[in-house]
């Protein structure tokens, strides 16, 4: 496995695995990784000839510059890891070789079709559209074959699915298939997330009430006469209930629009819930 962490070498190692038309996937990461990483690498590796991925803390995706601080990073962890999982290269720039300073300081413009106004992108303004800014910049550079991204984030994926399907960078990525890859979770339920090694052990298992409160609200959302907002106000008296946890939002939307929705059909419920200091994200499909 090799380590890349400039733009120059990486375009010369695409090339050449494109001119032996070899098939390239890409998983992007931020670092930290964890075995819900790991998934993504593993079919990856499975379903291409090479596989790419990057780990990047993207600076313009932060509108909280004390979270992008405390974002753990360690590279050399992370690396071990996809050495053994088969990666082939890891692309691991610094700020300043992925962003010129202009591009670092002005908001990147994209048209999101409303998908950025609820949830993540109303409480987080600006934090789209850094992640449209880096994930395009990765798909111009490695001009991957499939793209695979984790279903914890599914605002973000759906946004991602936009851009390649239907905005104005639409044929930009030629073929490229997003490939999106269910939630993996520990054994007792709790969600992996990088964010989950800035909790003690006390909150992991405080944590353990956000996903068993989703998993129940499946068995809610069927009793007789439930509706959407009885079930979505149970979900968030019930986490809220637990001392320690304090849910910012929790919608249950339509899984293409993102828009609300007073039917259980194709719906899924997004929360994030603060566990101490640490934001954590979750969903369930309903």
């Amino acid at each position: 496995m090799q380590i890349i962490t400039t733009k120059k070498e990486l375009q010369a190692m695409v090339e050449a695995c494109k001119a032996t038309g070899k098939t390239i996937g890409l998983v992007p990461t931020m670092g930290a990784l964890h075995e819900g990483h790991a998934s993504l690498v593993k079919r990856a590796v499975n379903e291409n000839n090479v596989c790419f991925v990057s780990v990047f803390v993207n600076p313009t995706q932060f509108n909280n510059k004390e979270d992008l601080a405390k974002y753990p990073r360690n590279i050399q962890r992370d690396a071990e890891l996809l050495e053994t999982i088969g990666a082939d290269f890891v692309f691991a720039p610094t700020p300043e070789e992925m962003y010129s300073e202009e591009e670092m300081n002005t908001t990147f413009d994209f048209d999101f079709a409303g998908l950025d106004k609820v949830m993540e992108g109303k409480m987080r303004p600006g934090h789209f559209n850094g992640v449209v800014q880096v994930v395009s910049r990765l798909f111009y550079l490695v001009q991957p074959d499939k793209a695979y991204f984790g279903e914890k984030d599914f605002q973000q994926l759906a946004i991602i699915h936009h851009m390649v399907e239907h905005s104005s960078m639409a044929g930009t990525f030629g073929n490229l298939q997003i490939i999106d890859c269910p939630i993996v979770r520990e054994a007792s339920g709790l969600a992996l997330s990088s964010r989950n090694e800035r909790l003690s052990e006390a909150e992991k298992k405080t944590a353990l009430a956000i996903s068993k409160t989703l998993f129940a609200s499946l068995e809610w959302a069927k009793e007789e006469g439930a509706t959407v907002a009885d079930v979505q106000q149970r979900v968030i008296d019930s986490i809220n209930a637990i001392e320690g946890l304090e849910v910012e939002y929790y919608e249950i939307v339509d899984q293409t629009s993102l828009l609300p929705t007073d039917t259980f059909d194709h719906a899924i419920g997004c929360v994030t819930v603060y566990c101490g200091p640490v934001r954590l994200i979750d969903n369930i499909k309903y």
